[in-house]
């Protein structure tokens, strides 16, 4: 016992210094950001006052400027350049040069730049939320959930984690070289390209920024034409702690416009990471092709939610709402197919209607909603497609959610919560990814079966699975053809950052966000050298030299059975070959030199 007592003397002051030292704040910059035109404080000018009526249909480049507005009251924001292939080539030209500055930097710099950023986020949490609101239409709570808390845990994690995941990383070397050291180096790949959704504007930025940086590279961002007002303020806290730590100017560049924006900076980019349609997925491929660039590609899914008849139905319940209409339905991993085992479907969707005819969707800014607007124009005359055609195969409304009080100019911007019984896989709504707050109901009677109608999607995101049997509701995930699952929750892997995040299908591939994610961004470089240099080094033995001897091959093929011969007497047997053909070769070239 006299031997422990010093160590645990030593492992308790340890402790006990560690604690003290987590109570001294640590010594981080503060950054000014202008906010000032981003702030909605009832004095707009009469210029900027007007309600925006978008012209429908697609939007061309041709038009060179990107109009932004407020989705839940319409209310006009400003325009922003729809940058031309010349202005993108310049833009990228700058990030470059800035990269081989950057490239240099030490972890320590890169800590203290996001260090910086966690410290404004969580300073500034209610304007950056505001500002996501106004331009996106979701909730100050939606808008918490999925831009403050994932950016903050991706920041968290890089700063403890980050800088071990980028170094040398050793790996065995194999019989045949045991005298090397093998390693994987992970170098900066230069310009990283990204073009961002709209539905979270601040993180999409931030997710592939925060990555590139931190990894050494430079990007350029390309921001959704419908979320540009936000993405250029949220560039605003960028600049400045980049400014801070005195990094070069242009490493982070956000630009606007529209897809032929977008196309020039896949074709100038060393790689393009893009959350978006499968169908502008595929273009994104083509274009990158052209310069054999790697791609990321995050498409979107139409993930299940699997609830067994052994589950907590009140708990399951808010959970599987909260997983349909978070951000009104408009997130990447939303779960938009809910199967719900028969012996408890009608308890169940009871449970769900009662919370959803609770919600209340308006402004989200103009009062106490729960639910904000649809972000794009015309995509609640999709969504209301999408229910009728359900309908007229069969399927039943069972309960909607109320609107609050809507602005004139925005009513077509606003999706009631809807609960949709009797679905099946024959309607669109079961097989299109609606990106809306939408909750079809299936039942199903096994386990078997719920597998494959969890499988029998053109996705293959993620899903989320349910049961009172932690055993069972792994087994079920573990048969799902995806990229995400979680085990009893909804979207948990997304808050643990150290998990990659994509999926198979058409919901892309590649990941971000991770190890695998952070490492993506890096020339991955497979390096060898000398264990013992100078002292033992790799020479070519005598019968494989040049010109190569009569028993070369004999040679070499006793060479493989002494490696990986499967029995320790045939290994032995071929050692003793081996040393027979290098011993007469040796006398052949002795007796060469004597003569």
């Amino acid at each position: 016992m006299a031997f422990w007592w010093p160590i645990i003397v030593l492992a308790f002051a340890y402790a006990i210094c560690r604690f003290l030292l987590m109570l001294i704040p640590p010594n981080v910059s503060s950054i000014d950001v202008d906010a000032s035109d981003v702030l909605d404080d009832g004095n707009q000018t009469q210029e900027n006052s007007f309600i925006y009526i978008p012209p429908r249909g697609r939007t061309q480049q041709s038009d060179r400027k990107v109009q932004c507005y407020e989705p839940a009251t319409m209310k006009y924001l400003g325009y922003f350049p729809a940058l031309t292939l010349s202005e993108v080539e310049e833009r990228v030209a700058q990030a470059r040069k800035a990269q081989k500055i950057w490239a240099k930097s030490s972890f320590k710099q890169r800590r203290q730049f996001l260090r910086i950023l966690l410290k404004y986020i969580i300073e500034h949490q209610q304007l950056i939320c505001e500002v996501s609101s106004r331009d996106t239409g979701k909730t100050m709570v939606d808008a918490s959930l999925g831009e403050i808390m994932t950016t903050c845990e991706k920041i968290t994690w890089l700063l403890s984690e980050g800088e071990r995941w980028l170094k040398p990383e050793y790996r065995s070397c194999g019989r045949s070289m045991l005298h090397k050291i093998s390693k994987v180096e992970f170098h900066p790949l230069g310009v990283i390209g990204a073009i961002v959704s709209w539905n979270y504007p601040f993180h999409n930025i931030f997710n592939p920024m925060l990555a590139a940086v931190f990894s050494g590279n430079s990007v350029v961002i390309k921001v959704s034409e419908h979320a540009s007002w936000s993405g250029c303020f949220y560039f605003r806290i960028i600049q400045a702690a980049l400014a801070a730590v005195g990094a070069p100017e242009n490493l982070v560049e956000v630009i606007t416009g529209f897809a032929e924006t977008g196309e020039a900076l896949v074709s100038s980019v060393d790689k393009t990471i893009f959350v978006g349609s499968p169908a502008v997925g595929k273009m994104i491929m083509k274009n990158a092709a052209e310069t054999l660039i790697p791609v990321t590609l995050e498409l979107g899914g139409k993930d299940a939610f699997i609830v067994c008849e052994d589950v907590d139905i009140p708990h399951v319940a808010q959970v599987a709402v909260r997983a349909a209409l978070q951000s009104s339905g408009q997130n990447c991993a939303g779960a938009e197919r809910f199967y719900v085992h028969r012996d408890i479907y009608t308890s169940f969707v009871n449970q769900v209607a009662k919370i959803v005819k609770s919600v209340s969707a308006g402004p989200p800014l103009a009062g106490r909603y729960d639910m904000g607007a649809i972000c794009l124009q015309e995509h609640s005359e999709k969504l209301q497609n999408l229910v009728d055609d359900a309908v007229d195969r069969g399927a039943e409304i069972f309960a909607r959610g109320s609107f609050g009080h809507l602005g004139e100019g925005a009513v077509d911007q606003f999706f009631p919560p809807t609960v949709l019984i009797n679905v099946n896989h024959t309607m669109k709504l079961m097989q299109e990814e609606a990106f809306g707050p939408i909750m079809p109901i299936m039942k199903f009677n096994t386990d078997e079966e719920v597998v494959k109608l969890a499988n029998d999607s053109r996705y293959g995101l993620g899903c989320a699975v349910f049961s009172g049997s932690q055993r069972r509701a792994k087994e079920i995930a573990s048969q799902i053809h995806c990229g995400v699952a979680a085990v009893n929750d909804f979207a948990s892997s997304y808050m643990c950052q150290s998990l990659p995040f994509g999926g198979v299908k058409d919901s892309g591939f590649g990941r971000f966000a991770g190890v695998e994610g952070l490492r993506a961004c890096c020339l991955v470089k497979s390096v060898v050298e000398d264990r013992w240099w100078p002292y033992i080094k790799t020479k070519i033995p005598k019968p494989i030299q040049y010109p190569v001897a009569e028993n070369g091959f004999e040679f070499q093929e006793s060479l493989v059975v002494v490696l990986y011969g499967l029995n320790i007497w045939d290994r032995l047997r071929a050692l003793v070959n081996v040393l027979k053909i290098i011993s007469e070769q040796n006398s052949v070239a002795s007796s060469k030199k004597n003569d």
